[in-house]
């Protein structure tokens, strides 16, 4: 019974002892498993980590497509020339040397979009920014300039580390991918992945080269940075220190001349002597003022130069319109459009001045106003002598009655002759009349005009008198054109106006028509106004 129950006992106890190893077996599964998913999910967030998708990784990238092009160039290469060596090619040979060389076509084109990668393709990325020239700091107006450098410098300095930054980032975010790639390995034996680990190991190796040389350079680059940072900054500190010097100087001075300006005004002021001595006071102090500044800067060519352009552009701005003269002058003289002589118009606003230009200097023409037909209806003025500003040729109106040597212009007479006048003779006998006294100056004229088409494309050149009838409101307006002397108009428009006068008063059929009021009692009323437009047109036909 004793052997019984201690065979019962050592049966119970292998039966728990296999149940016991078998929960362990099956606890130790299940941790495994949790242990590669915890892995599993790691490696996919690496991968989906955006950071990594930047300037080092897409370069290296590039870099590896690169070399598997020419690889795969290189096995393409081979591979035809072993075809071509072939006395003949079956069908089949043929088509797949042509697949080669299609696929051989479509790299060579790939290798040439990304042929900057070939070499050094890290050399433009670790390749330190470029230091300009600092600015010499020897004026007050250069200290700007220096602050300017200096926060261009911190800029390019911090984009340059933000960079060295980034590449040791990668590198990190790699080796941690790298190690959770290793980890599932081992715990999947997922041999599909050795490829990507390997591929990773290498990148890391190949960009912990560039972070070493990337290391050396920046190093270098900031070292020099910080001596041109602290040379400006000398500079600079030594130029504040020239300014307060000077503004002390320039102070005491403000003080001494303003107590000179309060003593003239209290013993001088009711005196002759005043202006004098105000005057006096004023050159004395702007001449000191101007003497503490050149010696204080005497040294430095450029910033006297940079005074005298600022003091250029100041003057240039408060004389524009001086320059705008000088301008107008070169204008005048090279363009030829004004001589001296030349019969000429200005209007500016409402006013005209009509004469002969008899001075044009740097700044102004000399105009001698004459007894013209704009003197006689507008400025019941003459003789004067008109100074106009050269720079008015840029933004006014200017006529010239004689430019190119023509010397006449077309004047015209207006007069009016009541509706029942003969006015086909009206007409005739102003145009005879006009024609009659202006036939010298419209021989000239022709004469003048012909010069003139070499120069101008002139198209209406009829220099004969013309003669136009127009419907008024209290008859019909007589107006006829004809040349005359450009520096003589009135002479000429007063005898043909007296002789058409004359000439009218002598015909019974035609009538001046003025301002009147007709009543008809016992006479039948005239035509109406369009019958006697009809008259009116037939008759000049």
């Amino acid at each position: 019974m004793r052997r019984c129950f201690l065979l019962l006992m050592l049966l119970f106890s292998i039966a728990l002892y296999a149940g016991d190893k078998n929960s362990s077996e099956v606890n130790s599964s299940q941790k495994v498993s949790v242990a590669t998913e915890v892995v599993s999910k790691k490696l996919e967030m690496i991968e989906k980590d955006k950071s990594l998708d930047n300037e080092w990784t897409k370069t290296y990238s590039a870099y590896i497509t690169h070399k598997s092009l020419l690889n795969r160039e290189r096995e393409l290469e081979a591979k035809i020339k072993k075809y071509k060596s072939l006395r003949s090619l079956t069908k089949m040979q043929e088509n797949r040397v042509e697949k080669f060389k299609k696929e051989l076509s479509v790299i060579n084109d790939k290798i040439n979009l990304i042929k900057d990668f070939e070499k050094d393709p890290f050399k433009k990325l670790i390749a330190p920014p470029l230091l300009s020239d600092a600015p010499k700091i020897s004026n007050p107006f250069a200290i700007i300039g220096g602050l300017s450098y200096l926060k261009e410098l911190k800029n390019r300095s911090d984009l340059y580390i933000n960079k060295y930054k980034t590449l040791n980032e990668t590198i990190n975010k790699l080796k941690n991918e790298e190690r959770v790639v290793a980890e599932v390995i081992v715990d999947t034996n997922n041999t599909q992945l050795e490829s990507k680990l390997k591929e990773l190991r290498e990148e890391i190796s190949y960009l912990q080269t560039i972070q070493d040389i990337f290391t050396t350079t920046k190093k270098v680059y900031l070292k020099k940075a910080d001596e041109i940072k602290i040379s400006i900054e000398k500079g600079i500190k030594q130029e504040l220190q020239k300014v307060v010097y000077i503004g002390i100087i320039v102070g005491f001075f403000l003080i001494l001349y303003l107590f000179l300006k309060y003593l003239t005004r209290k013993y001088f002021s009711n005196k002759d002597s005043f202006y004098t001595i105000n005057k006096v006071i004023n050159i004395t102090f702007i001449t000191i003022l101007i003497l503490v500044i050149l010696f204080a800067y005497l040294e430095n060519v450029s910033y006297l130069i940079t005074i005298l352009g600022f003091a250029s552009a100041g003057i240039a701005i408060a004389m524009k319109d001086w320059f705008m003269s000088l301008m107008g002058w070169f204008v005048i003289v090279l363009g030829g459009a004004v001589h001296v002589g030349d019969r000429v118009k200005f209007v500016r606003g409402n006013v005209e001045y009509v004469g002969d230009i008899v001075d044009i200097s740097l700044l102004r023409m000399t105009i001698q106003e004459d007894v013209t037909l704009t003197t006689y209806m507008h400025n019941r003025r003459a003789g004067r002598i008109i100074f106009i500003p050269n720079n008015y040729i840029f933004t006014d109106m200017v006529a010239n009655y004689s430019h190119s040597g023509l010397k006449t212009v077309w004047d015209g007479i207006d007069f009016y002759i009541t509706f029942d006048s003969n006015i086909t003779k009206a007409t005739t006998i102003a145009k005879n009349i006009a024609k009659q006294y202006s036939k010298g100056y419209t021989d000239i004229t022709r004469k003048q005009l012909n010069k003139l088409r070499s120069k101008y494309q002139l198209k209406n050149t009829n220099v004969e008198p013309r003669v136009f009838a127009f419907i008024e409101g209290y008859g019909m307006k007589i107006s006829v054109w004809y040349l005359t002397n450009a520096y003589a108009t009135l002479t000429l428009r007063g005898t043909i106006s007296t002789k058409i006068i004359e000439e009218i008063q002598q015909e019974d059929d035609i009538k001046i028509a003025y301002p009147t009021q007709s009543l008809y009692v016992d006479r039948t009323i005239p035509k109406p106004i369009k019958e006697l437009e009809k008259s009116i047109e037939n008759n000049l036909s």
